[in-house]
């Protein structure tokens, strides 16, 4: 797995938080997957998974006790992205900032590049 000194995606302290607080109560889980599929509204959509050990060319970032790992397909998509968690009157969740995207949809996890 390829550790990034400089992440190319970066992950807020109140996603690491948040992260750190799920993987606490997951059994077998050692990080957060964040990965990149094709569908959704906009064409392509984020997919979250409770993951165990990464693969080999995995973007690992660890912060504040949280990991996360990002395969290199997704990566391509995620260049320069901030991985953010947000707890307001319109509910909780991970939010993705992710300035390659042209445009989104509404549920805040479709976007088109």
């Amino acid at each position: 797995m390829s550790q990034a000194s400089t992440p190319s995606v970066t992950v807020s302290d109140s996603a690491a938080r948040r992260i750190a607080s799920i993987l606490s109560k997951a059994e077998d889980a050692k990080a957060l997957r964040i990965s990149v599929e094709g569908g959704g509204c906009s064409g392509f959509s984020y997919k979250y998974d409770l993951a165990g050990e990464g693969e080999s060319d995995d973007l690992v970032i660890e912060q504040a006790g949280a990991r996360v790992l990002i395969d290199q397909m997704s990566l391509a998509y995620m260049e320069g992205a901030v991985v953010d968690y947000v707890d307001d009157l319109m509910g909780q969740s991970f939010q993705i900032r992710n300035p390659n995207a042209v445009a989104s949809c509404g549920c805040g996890t479709s976007f088109s590049v």
